[in-house]
């Protein structure tokens, strides 16, 4: 025997009507007469449509009937494709895989479907994307500074190279790795190992070199480690650099040294994607017993020199004595006012007593005056 029964389905409402386990219709709102019978299951599940998504154990009935047909909105996303589902001009939520159903009874839906199997994901609300619901589960997010440069690598290999910004990549697409490559100028002490000169003296040089990366990729990829490598090439352009000179003329042209290592490190690190901006020789390190020679050598110049300055300017001063005395002997009135200026700055610091005697110096000096 068959009964019957009245359901209401209010205005915010649908109803989901299941006989025997299986889904039957979607009962609009109003009153609704259900029969029943103790052979036949009925049931009906109420379900609010001010909530977006639908959720239900029998979803994928549901859907597959058609019986949602401008009620709501069907995604069924494959493997590969992901959606971002903004509701009354909002972003919502980001869902991946599976069937998914929104209401769009008491609401605008507005679902932008993406396909992730590029891995990395642009869009012009990426930041508000990021924050979205779901966003941390299926988006993995890495920002550039400013200065430097993002390595993508995609299953072993380079795909692409980062600006600075923030980048976005979806998860279970690959292997995907983003490796910072630092850009800005940089520098790196070398410290020399002992080196030999052309005229076998052991010293140690040091030098401050100064580059930056040009070529992320091939800094990266064409060897490993850059730092190193390009200590490894100063090391060897300074063993040649300084093999080929003798001391004393490294010393002197320490310029003309800093010059052509520069040349030599250039074309040597270019290869690893670098660029050498300058480099300059901080310390020449030489050996106790060196220095020493050195200091002598260098004392033995000085004091040499200072012999040499000692000797002109004493031939200088004889030189003007004998001009004077050439002139004295020229005009000997000039003779005797000069022996009365010794009188007088004599009689100036002494007690000094002046006697005349008759004629001789009496004589002269009257004829003087």
């Amino acid at each position: 025997m068959s009964m019957l029964r009245f359901i209401k389905v209010r205005a915010d409402e649908r109803g989901l009507l299941f006989r025997d386990g299986a889904f039957v219709r979607l009962l609009k709102p109003g009153w609704h007469l259900v029969a029943a019978s103790p052979l036949t299951a009925s049931r009906v599940d109420r379900v609010s449509v001010r909530q977006v998504w639908l959720s239900h154990p029998d979803l994928e009935l549901i859907a597959r009937s058609g019986a949602l047909a401008g009620e709501a909105e069907q995604l069924d996303l494959k493997d590969h494709e992901r959606a971002l589902v903004w509701v009354d001009g909002r972003l919502t939520a980001v869902v991946g895989p599976g069937l998914h159903v929104l209401w769009t009874v008491f609401h605008e839906v507005k679902v932008e479907r993406v396909d992730a199997r590029p891995v990395r994901f642009e869009h012009p609300e990426l930041a508000l994307v990021l924050q979205a619901t779901g966003a941390r589960d299926r988006l993995e997010s890495v920002a550039i500074a400013a200065g430097w440069a993002g390595l993508l690598f995609q299953d072993g290999r380079h795909a692409a190279t980062l600006p600075p910004g923030v980048h976005a990549f979806w998860k279970g697409e690959g292997q995907s790795k983003v490796l910072p490559v630092d850009l800005r100028e940089q520098s790196a002490d070398v410290a020399g190992q002992e080196i030999m000169t052309a005229d076998k003296v052991t010293l140690r040089l040091n030098a401050v070199v100064t580059y930056r990366i040009v070529d992320p990729v091939k800094a990266v990829t064409e060897i490993e480690g850059y730092a190193q490598a390009l200590y490894r090439q100063a090391q060897l352009a300074l063993r040649a650099v300084v093999g080929t000179r003798e001391l004393d003329r490294l010393l002197a042209d320490k310029d003309g040294v800093a010059a052509e290592l520069e040349a030599a490190l250039r074309t040597g690190v270019a290869a690893f994607g670098l660029e050498i901006r300058a480099l300059g020789i901080r310390d020449v390190i030489l050996p106790g017993e060196m220095k020493e020679i050195l200091n002598r050598v260098t004392e033995a110049r000085k004091a040499a020199e200072a012999a040499l300055i000692t000797r002109r300017e004493e031939t200088a001063a004889m030189r003007s004595q004998a001009n004077t005395a050439r002139i004295f002997e020229s005009n000997p009135t000039l003779m005797r006012l000069r022996e009365l200026e010794v009188l007088e700055r004599v009689a100036g610091k002494a007690n000094l007593s002046v006697i005349l005697g008759e004629g001789g110096l009496t004589e002269r000096v009257v004829k003087l005056l």
